[in-house]
């Protein structure tokens, strides 16, 4: 079998769900199609970039693809080496994205050719995975506001959530919002915060030291993404777990983050590290080090990875991407069952894509 095809469309769908206050209603993503000539058909997408970066993303998915027809799809190894080179040998940016898209594309056309979903492939080590609600509870967000959401996120049938911090001028302000969120949803709900490298080392710690007294289930990128030993500063100085990666392009990095233990909790962005291929070894990585591994972004995705992790500790619920798809996995009670069609399980909405395709 062999790559006959390889096109892409540059799409800009709304924002789901939409920001209750403030943020972009809408985002761009770049779906791609691999087809071969023995009629399967591969999907993926590259995104999460600013919409001014929209067409150059196209472009470097475009001139990729041209370079794997005629290649054999089950070559994931070789054809992300290749194209990382082309790219000048150092993964990162726009250029890891596009070969991210095109990774999962063959892994999904994997899974088509042997008649086994993506996740068997990878590991096949669970058939459900628990997940958290990460699509609301933003900084924009006033304490009424927080606890409306996070007590309906609870109604949802979730049993854990993130929200964000950062934002607030004061260490009180900080601490106002940790303590409306238990209030909101109770002793028994899992609450992790997201402060999006927003603190210094120093805050960090000062507030950090807080939420012990809130039983916070990890805090995530505390401060700015490569200051390893920043991080370690913080990670040894307080109970809660420290979560970061998902700012950091290809693997190599994770073994500094590792090595150096500046994290307790491994996260892994999909579209940064360079697809299933590159996100499987960072999650064996982490468990040669006994470190639990989480997905960042993209659940219809991410779900087979961490399920074929023995050490996936939870899935990130964030629909930005829900859309794209005529169905995706639903979370039910707090989990997310995989899909048993072949491949992904996923099939593009190609209504949808039509109506919100870019002249890019």
């Amino acid at each position: 079998m062999k790559i006959a095809s390889v096109s892409s469309r540059a799409v800009r769908i709304p924002r789901n769900p939409s920001p209750a206050v403030g943020g972009a209603d809408t985002m761009d993503f770049v779906v791609l199609t691999i087809r071969t000539d023995e009629g399967i058909e591969g999907i993926g997408y590259a995104a999460f970039q600013s919409p001014v970066l929209t067409p150059a993303l196209k472009a470097v998915v475009d001139g990729l693809g041209e370079t794997i027809i005629g290649s054999d799809p089950a070559d994931t190894e070789a054809i992300g080496e290749r194209l990382l080179r082309l790219g000048g040998g150092s993964p990162a940016g726009l250029l890891t994205r596009a070969v991210s898209a095109i990774d999962v594309a063959l892994w999904d056309i994997k899974g088509k050719a042997l008649d086994r979903p993506v996740y068997q492939l990878l590991g096949g080590y669970r058939d459900r995975v628990p997940t958290y609600q990460s699509g609301y509870l933003w900084r924009a967000a006033t304490l009424e506001e927080l606890d409306a959401q996070a007590r309906q996120i609870v109604t949802d049938g979730f049993t854990s959530m993130k929200f964000r911090l950062g934002a607030e001028a004061t260490d009180a302000g900080e601490i106002a919002r940790m303590e409306t969120m238990r209030n909101a949803v109770g002793p028994d709900v899992d609450l992790m915060i997201d402060i999006n490298q927003g603190w210094d080392v120093n805050r960090a710690i000062r507030i950090g030291r807080e939420m012990a007294k809130y039983g916070i289930y990890w805090l995530e990128d505390p401060t700015t993404f490569d200051d390893f030993a920043g991080l370690a500063r913080i990670a040894d100085a307080l109970d809660t777990p420290i979560a970061a990666g998902e700012y950091v392009y290809g693997i190599r990095p994770f073994r500094e983050l590792i090595e150096q233990r500046s994290i307790d909790i491994v996260m892994v962005d999909l579209l940064r590290v360079g697809g299933f291929t590159q996100w499987m070894k960072v999650a064996h990585m982490a468990e040669a080090f006994n470190l639990p591994v989480v997905s960042h972004l993209a659940a219809e995705l991410m779900v087979h990875a961490l399920a074929a992790a023995p050490n996936g500790l939870t899935l990130e619920y964030m629909p930005w991407g829900f859309p794209l798809f005529k169905q995706v996995p639903p979370a039910v009670n707090g989990e997310v069952a995989l899909p048993t069609e072949p491949g992904l399980g996923l099939e593009f909405d190609e209504d949808l894509l039509a109506r919100s395709e870019l002249a890019v």
